[in-house]
Formats: structure tokens, sequence, C-alpha cells
């Protein structure tokens, strides 16, 4: 029977779910390494989850809620090791012998491999689910799932698409690899090209969960940041010649800096051109220049490099009458010839705009096609109306916009704005 919660007692599944975002990648990563399996390794990560759940409004939160969680995420392994004949001769085929002691040594072992060598773990776990095996969807959804730790709801709003259809994918992509033992390393050269544009794409996308979320109370969540910077740097030191892994480096880089700046003291999101550009991380800034440098040495400037030369734009500037729009423009030129898609047309419909005034913005918008449920959309689209005295319809649009957003913040910015209107 479970026992009495202390009234003072933090809220568990807040305490559960923290963990889960900050720590997750690293104890699947660890625990795929041995069991050589993704699917396994999350599925014991997440039955450790559950077992925090169960005890600790019974006993307390530990002092190291993820030590806690890794260490019975572990002995489960161990558990699950012994009694899967299959699996454990896997594992010892493939020199991970961590049944061939007693049970003390066998922890032990266990304990030191999944501490040791976090960095290649993590990047065998990119590698791993980004396999040409799995569909480009497949892949961004797992790699979203085990080194992000977003949930299916989160990356079913990145890609607009239905829970239930993104739920399948990360099904399907996880019984793959353990159908076709697809093995947890880092690819051999023939494969790390195609491999690594599939890994980029991923990280980014979990950049941009953290720096606007999708869902949720807060407009952003800087962990998921930090750990999309941790594995871009990662991959741009195992890959320093490649152009487009600086250029991811240095765009994530040159929006982090704004982090600080984005919202107000009460919480409310701040416009980047009413941002105090005080505010601004000079480090991070500095930091993205390198990489930018770096990109532009390296090779031909792909879409990553042109985004972050847009971002550069606006990180020179110390001002927002001294941003270089003209450049900005030529900029969205390229990469809409280079990456053409209805998001990079909205983007230069904004700059458009700032050069040649709110009609021409307005008729690249109102081209778009394939942005139905895309709320930046109307709420771009509001902001050009308003400049044009539209006010009727630029209301309308805001409360349009309102209505997409699954961010409550954001939502409620948009709804301030339509009744400003």
């Amino acid at each position: 029977m479970s026992g009495p919660v202390a009234e003072d007692a933090p809220d568990v599944r807040a305490v559960v779910e923290g963990v889960w975002r900050e720590q997750s990648a690293r104890i699947v990563a660890g625990l795929a390494r041995l069991v050589r399996d993704v699917g396994l390794a999350e599925e014991l990560a997440q039955d450790a989850l559950l077992a925090a759940l169960e005890e600790w409004p019974v006993g307390g939160v530990p002092p190291n809620p993820p030590g806690w969680v890794a260490l019975t995420a572990k002995h489960r392994a161990i558990d699950r090791l012994r009694r899967d004949d299959r699996l454990a001769e896997k594992v010892r085929e493939l020199g991970h012998d961590v049944l061939g002691r007693s049970a003390t040594e066998g922890l032990a072992d266990f304990d030191a491999v999944l501490e040791d060598g976090v960095r290649d773990d993590l990047l065998r776990l990119i590698f791993t689910a980004c396999h040409p095996a799995l569909s480009p969807e497949s892949q961004v959804a797992l790699t979203l799932r085990v080194l992000g730790g977003l949930t299916t709801d989160e990356i079913a709003r990145a890609f607009v698409v239905p829970e239930a259809t993104v739920a399948q994918r990360i099904v399907r992509a996880k019984r793959t690899l353990a159908d076709r033992d697809i093995p947890f390393e880092i690819p051999p050269a023939a494969e790390q090209a195609q491999r690594l544009a599939s890994a980029l794409g991923v990280v980014y996308l979990i950049f941009n969960e953290g720096y606007t979320a999708t869902s949720g109370d807060d407009w952003a969540r800087p962990d998921l940041c930090r750990e999309a910077l941790r594995l871009g740097h990662m991959l741009a030191e195992w890959a320093p010649a490649e152009p487009e892994v600086h250029g991811l480096v240095a765009l994530m880089e040159l929006h982090a800096s704004r982090l600080g700046a984005r919202v107000d003291a009460d919480g409310v999101p701040v416009p980047l051109l009413e941002q105090d550009r005080g505010r601004w991380d000079a480090g991070a800034i500095r930091r993205g220049f390198t990489a930018l440098l770096r990109a532009r040495y390296a090779g031909t400037p792909g879409p990553y490099v042109l985004q972050a030369a847009i971002a550069a734009c606006h990180a020179r500037a110390g001002t927002p009458a001294e941003t270089d729009w003209p450049a900005i423009v030529a900029l969205y030129d390229r990469l809409a010839r280079v990456a053409p898609s209805p998001v990079v047309e909205l983007n230069r419909a904004v700059a458009v705009a700032m050069v040649s005034g709110p009609a021409a913005g307005l008729a690249i918008v109102d081209a778009i096609t394939g942005l139905d449920a895309y709320h930046l959309l109307p709420s771009v689209r509001a902001e050009l109306l308003s400049r044009l005295g539209r006010t009727a319809e630029a209301r309308a649009e805001l409360e349009r916009a309102a209505s997409l957003a699954g961010n409550a913040a954001e939502r409620a910015v948009l709804l301030a704005r339509a009744g400003a209107l």
C-alpha cells in the first residue's frame, strides 16, 4: 500500500519529465551500446522512469534523480540480458560480455562501460537512428524521440502531421533496426555523407523545438537548444571539412545568442526587432561568427550556411535600423534557389517588405501554398496588412494565427495584438 506524500514534496511527474528531457539521450545511448538495440534501450529507460513514478511519491525524490533512473535502467538491462539468451549471445558476439562474471562484477562492468565514451555513444545513436534502412521521416522522428526526448505530440506538431502517424513511424523504425540487426556504430566512409545530412536535419529540428516550443506554457526550452548545440559541435568535430556542419553550428549559436532577450520580465515573447540587443549573448555570437568563417573556408555555401549568414546580418546590427535588409533579401534569394520551401518564401517575404514595402511582401505571402496549418503565415500576413492600414483583415488574421498556435505564450501574444487592433 502506498504511503502518504509529504505536502512539501516536489512534483514527482515534473521531476521525472525533467530527467527524460535532460538525460534520456545519454541513458539510452549507453544502454544501446550494450544491448545493441535502440528500441530495447529506450524501453529499459522508460521502464526506469515508470519505476520512479511509482516509488518516488512514497519514498521521496532521491538527491540525484538522473542517477537513480540510470542505475535502475542498468539493473533492468542486466536482468533482460540474463533472461534473453538470444540477446545475450548477440552481445557476447560483439565483445560485450557483461554476463560472463558474477552478478556484482557484471554490474560493475556495466557501470564502467555506460559511463565511459558518452560522446561516441551519442554519435552512434545519431547515426543508427538516421540509418538509410529507415525512411527519412522515420529517421527524424526516431532521433527526435531518443536524442531530443520530444513526445510524439511535439514531433507531430513539428511536422504538421497526426500524432498517430508519428507514433507509427517510431514503432516501425525501432522494429526495422531490430529485425535487420542494424549495427550500433558510426557509419563507414562510403555512407557518411548521406547519414550526416540526415543527422544535421534532426539536430536542427531539436534546436527549433527548443528555440520556440510548439506546445506548453513556455516560450522556449533552452535545455533542448543546449542539447542540439552539443550534438552539433560533436558532429563538427567529427566532420571538420564539411561546410554545412559548421553552418548549422553557426546558425544555432547565433539564434541561441538571443534566448535571453526573447521574453520580457513577465515572460511575454519579444519580437526580434524589439529585443534589447544588449542582452544578446556576445560569446554565442562570437562562436557563431567563428563557425560561419569555418564553413565559408570549407566549401560552397549550402542552406545552413546561407541561413547562418542571414542570422549574422542581424547579429552585426547594433540597432534594428542598422540591419542590412538588402543583403538579407539577396541571401534569401540564394536560399530559395538552393533549398526552395514555403517557409523560406515566408521569411523572404518579410525581408522584401522591409526593403520594398508591405505590399511587395504581401504579394509573396499570398502566393504561398502548403502552409494552411502554420500559424506564422497568418501572423506575418497580419503584420503586413496592418502596415497597409487594413486593420480589420489584420485582426482576423491574428485571431486565425492564435487558433493555430500550439504554444500558450505565443497564442497570448497573438490575441493581445488582435485586441490592440
